[in-house]
């Protein structure tokens, strides 16, 4: 499984097999069940995690107890509730595995160490933050200005594998619309 991380860090900053040998003691290997929480809201947020493989969903549960599907996180992404994780507060979101999943996951503090230490890795997480930085404007920019078909089409387009993996009661959530309204937009 190593060798998944190292590719794919390699696809942004190529390291050596030394530089490798620095990066990845600094990383967790573990494995999650299907609907085991990695991360539940109210709680300390330890770790980001990198989908070697499996799939996730990125959860904010409102005052009303309905959940809304902030996102997905499949193979070669990365998730966590960035916003506790970077601050060191409780978690305004919960993630749960929605397969069984494998993740390398990494502390905060080793984050820093492998950004001071190796600055090709800071340039490394530089790249994924802005990378999921453009992810989430696009995505609210597509709520403010898309109807529901347009992101269900978006969706689509851009990842059709999760239609696959996904309930629709999932993908309703995660396009903000009733799971009737997915129905009619999917036939």
């Amino acid at each position: 499984m190593e060798i998944k991380l190292k590719e794919h860090i390699d696809k942004l900053i190529p390291l050596t097999d030394d530089e490798f040998a620095f990066v990845l003691p600094h990383f967790k290997f573990e494995k999650y069940d299907k609907n085991d929480f990695l991360i539940q809201q109210g709680e300390d947020v330890d770790y980001c995690y990198y989908v070697v493989t499996g799939l996730l969903k990125l959860i904010y549960m409102d005052q009303g107890g309905k959940q809304h599907i902030v996102s997905f996180a499949m193979e070669d992404w990365w998730e966590s509730d960035f916003s506790a994780y970077f601050t060191q507060s409780k978690a305004k979101m919960s993630l749960q595995c929605i397969e069984n999943t494998v993740v390398f996951s990494i502390s905060l503090s080793d984050y820093q160490k492998l950004s001071t230490e190796l600055p090709k890795m800071e340039r490394f997480f530089l790249q994924k933050s802005n990378l999921g930085h453009i992810a989430s404007q696009n995505r609210i920019i597509s709520f403010l200005t898309s109807s529901a078909n347009e992101r269900y089409e978006q969706l689509l387009k851009q990842y059709p594998a999760l239609f696959q993996r996904v309930s629709k009661t999932l993908l309703a959530s995660y396009l903000g619309v009733s799971r009737e309204t997915l129905s009619r937009l999917s036939s």
